[in-house]
């Protein structure tokens, strides 16, 4: 079965139910008691726009209800999910599922997606080359080095037709070995997202996670192709799992799915071509 209809599935599913568990037991470190009736909340963001959706479109419904919000800022996907786990913050929104999932395996937590958000996609960038037919052989490409982006960025070469590769049922275990065809002799090499936009300079193309577009400055009307994004690969807001039924965070759900945060979106023309919830159709 295909990548996109296994993990498209499951992520409806899961979703439906409103709780994504995790492959590994919960921290012994973490609180054991869902946290029911707080409402200051701490919420952890990478760099990137799902602070700033947060703060003008979701932020005002919260406080009208009563809540009042601390962001904290993260400068990677670890240590953010681990103090979702622990505690030390109330949820984080920086991150798709499949992410979500392989880092509860590694560090044997217990986080769970509550509500998917709406999500800039992956996207080809010329750095040296200016066109897709400018691709040469030996041409650069940098991909992201964690294992399910770096998945991303191959299939948007492959959709591309610069690369062929058979497709993995989990996008965790992916890497450059599955690659079968590769007939301009490319040099595809991962490297840290957050490093793929102040590198683009010194390379011939790009596959760039939509988060650092975005934060990177770079303009996707210059974009030689952007993904076809499948919906496992849409980030989602992440609780511990025994907190997805409590009153602040389904308040969070609610928010995202309000007719009050659709039209926030709709009217900002920087959220054009972003990946949407269903609720938006």
């Amino acid at each position: 079965m295909s990548i996109a209809r296994t993990a498209a599935a499951a992520l409806t599913a899961t979703l439906l139910a409103v709780s994504l568990t995790a492959c590994g037991a919960s921290s012994a470190s973490a609180p054991t008691e869902a946290s029911t009736d707080k409402t200051a909340l701490k919420i952890g963001f990478n760099p990137g726009p799902y602070e700033e959706m947060f703060q003008g479109g979701i932020q005002p419904i919260l406080e009208a209800e009563g809540y009042s919000i601390e962001p904290v800022e993260f400068t990677d996907g670890i240590t953010v999910n681990v103090a979702v786990n622990s505690g030390e913050i109330d949820a984080n929104i920086m991150q798709h599922p499949v992410y979500m999932n392989f880092v509860n395996k590694q560090e044997n937590i217990d986080n769970a997606a509550l509500v998917q958000v709406p999500t800039p996609r992956m996207a080809l960038f010329g750095g040296k080359k200016a066109s897709l037919s400018d691709v040469a052989d030996g041409s650069t490409v940098t991909v992201p080095n964690s294992p399910a982006n770096l998945y991303r960025g191959l299939l948007i070469l492959r959709d591309v037709g610069w690369i062929d590769f058979a497709d993995v049922d989990d996008p965790n275990t992916a890497d450059l070995s599955i690659i079968t065809s590769n007939p301009k002799n490319l040099n595809i090499t991962p490297i840290e997202n957050a490093q793929q936009v102040p590198a683009l300079q010194d390379v011939d193309y790009a596959t760039i996670q939509g988060n650092f577009i975005v934060s990177g400055g770079l303009d996707y009307g210059k974009a030689l192709a952007v993904e076809n994004q499948p919906v496992q690969f849409s980030n989602v807001v992440a609780v511990r799992s025994v907190d997805v039924d409590t009153p602040w965070a389904q308040a969070i759900k609610a928010a995202y799915q309000s007719q009050e945060f659709i039209d926030f979106v709709k009217a900002n023309p920087q959220y054009s071509g972003y990946q949407l919830p269903a609720w938006f159709e």
